[in-house]
């Protein structure tokens, strides 16, 4: 509910604080009074174009701002999903305007987008007015009610949780489906490229094996050169450095008779001899293993040429890659030799997960369509009682695919005159009539779900006594459940209030501007004997409003 609305700079209003009570808040003021001037302020708070012509003084900004409590609501995934901050208990709302015909929006002092704004007020307040159907005009607000009214929360959360599964097997198969197509048009050239990747019959490693081989046989003559000289300067028959060292190893010998210091140096000479001797041998060997056949050469080169081929067509790193490349072409080949079957398994899920959302769909659309019958005769006979005596009304279900709310698109349809057509609500052009069947409605529906605050904007226009009070009395019956605020003319409706605010304007030395006081008692029965009297109040209109107000059954 709204707690306190503040205004600043608007209109014919300089400064204004207005506090709001629970159950239901009465308006009254002269025709002119400013009435409809804190109206369009609200309208600030609920999103509506901003209209720069309404600053009153050009060298400051206008504000408006509105407390609310929102204990009860469930708002706090909104604010989560905004990044605002969170009190579970109270909401500030604030609209600023600025000379430049600039607009701010602020929810708890937050920055915030104008349809976050529009998206959390329209769930805070509603305003009713003769031409303006609101939140009824709109399909899926119509929809909530027949939902809340045949209880189907729960029901309603567990088929959204289908369709969800629903749309993701979905998504999945159009997905697969949209990638098996371009496989398969592409199934030529990866069946290409594989058999030439195939027809390499590529190894691990292949690629530096080769290299290295490459290198050897490339200089396989060179090397058998430089091999031999190493074996013939260890052993040759001539002067060799095995001879020399053997040699150096007998005078050695001979020295270590006489000389100690030179103790075992001649058998690590002849050590060293032995491991030259097996370098020598192993010289020989190798020279034996040295290929210098030119043809396996130009083997090795022809296959590091188609490698390297392949690498640069792939832009691949090396042979590893070009073989990861490889088993990828054979994945996607595998992947459409069998992409019928994995289409029939999607397929299947599909099917699956629909048919279990169309048949919950089905069960809110029983549920809705019993509720609807319900609804309707609720409405009928409330709106009897008020002057619509000859009023029609019908709740068009029809069926459509399945969405998010079901398989249900639903138009209320209404009439007020015999053999008239029934009419979409939106499309109801009687504003006094309509008025009535909008405040019957909201009758009902307070009593099965949580309605924002409601402010009827002389909705009671056109009637007087029996329905006036009838009006006043079902406003009360509304206010038990949620916030009402009615700005009325009539003194039966405003005898129904449980709090009373009187408009009016006043002159200065310089202007004229709008005021809200908020009667007592007193001043609440002077003001409907006011009403009644239409000019002086004399002690039978004071007597005829405490009448009023004594039958009010709706106060306590």
């Amino acid at each position: 509910m709204i707690k306190l609305l503040h205004i600043s700079n608007y209109a014919l209003i300089n400064k204004l604080d207005i506090e709001f009570g629970d159950g239901l808040t009465i308006i009254t003021g002269e025709t002119g009074a400013g009435k409809s001037i804190i109206l369009g302020a609200l309208s600030l708070i609920l999103g509506d174009r901003a209209d720069s012509r309404a600053i009153r003084d050009k060298s400051s900004k206008t504000v408006v701002e509105a407390t609310f409590d929102i204990t009860g609501y469930q708002l706090e995934t909104f604010f989560n999903d905004n990044d605002i901050d969170w009190d579970q208990h109270e909401c500030l709302v604030r609209r600023e305007l600025s000379p430049n015909g600039r607009s701010r929006a602020f929810i708890n002092d937050s920055p915030v987008q104008l349809a976050t704004l529009r998206e959390l007020s329209t769930r805070l307040l509603d305003i009713h007015s003769q031409h303006s159907n609101m939140l009824l005009s709109q399909p899926a607000f119509q929809l909530s009610i027949l939902d809340n009214i045949a209880a189907n929360r729960d029901l309603l959360a567990h088929y959204r949780n289908a369709y969800q599964d629903y749309r993701q097997a979905l998504r999945e198969l159009d997905d697969t489906r949209r990638s098996i197509e371009k496989m398969r048009s592409d199934e030529d050239y990866i069946r290409f490229q594989l058999d030439q990747l195939s027809a390499l019959q590529l190894q691990p490693d292949e690629d530096q094996q080769l290299e290295t081989l490459q290198h050897r046989l490339s200089n396989a003559t060179g090397l058998k050169e430089t091999l031999w000289g190493v074996e013939s300067e260890l052993n040759s028959e001539e002067n060799s450095i095995l001879d020399r060292l053997t040699t150096v190893a007998q005078r050695l010998e001979e020295a270590e008779g006489s000389l100690s210091e030179v103790e075992g140096f001649a058998s690590r000479v002849r050590n060293s001899i032995i491991d030259l001797k097996d370098i020598a041998h192993s010289m020989g060997n190798i020279m034996d293993t040295l290929n210098d056949d030119p043809a396996e050469l130009a083997r090795v080169n022809e296959r590091l040429d188609n490698i390297y081929t392949l690498q640069r067509k792939h832009n691949a790193r090396d042979v590893n890659h070009l073989l990861e490349i490889q088993h990828d072409f054979e994945r996607q080949l595998g992947e459409i030799e069998h992409n019928d079957e994995i289409l029939e398994t999607l397929s299947q899920r599909v099917n699956t997960s629909r048919q279990a959302a169309t048949q919950i769909a089905a069960q809110l659309t029983a549920n809705r369509t019993d509720a609807a019958q319900r609804f309707k005769k609720e409405l009928l006979a409330a709106a009897a009682p008020l002057g619509l005596k000859n009023i029609a009304f019908e709740i068009d279900i029809k069926a459509t695919d399945l969405a998010m709310n079901g398989a249900d698109n639903v138009e209320f349809m209404m009439a007020f005159n015999k053999n008239q057509q029934l009419m979409p609500v939106r499309d109801t052009a009687s504003g006094g009539e309509i008025s009535r069947v909008m405040l019957c409605i909201k009758a009902i529906i307070a009593r099965h779900m949580r309605l924002p605050s409601i402010i009827f904007d002389e909705v009671d226009t056109g009637v007087s006594g029996d329905i006036a009070s009838m009006i006043g009395e079902m406003m009360a019956g509304i206010a038990h459940t949620i916030q009402v605020i009615a700005i009325t003319h009539l003194p039966q409706v405003a005898a129904h209030g449980r709090h009373h605010l009187r408009v009016y304007k006043a002159d200065n030395d310089n202007e004229t501007l709008t005021h809200v006081e908020s009667l007592d008692n007193e001043e609440h029965i002077i003001e409907i004997a006011r009403m009644l009297s239409g000019k002086g109040v004399n002690q039978a209109a004071i007597e005829n409003a405490k009448s009023l107000i004594k039958n009010n059954t709706n106060i306590t």
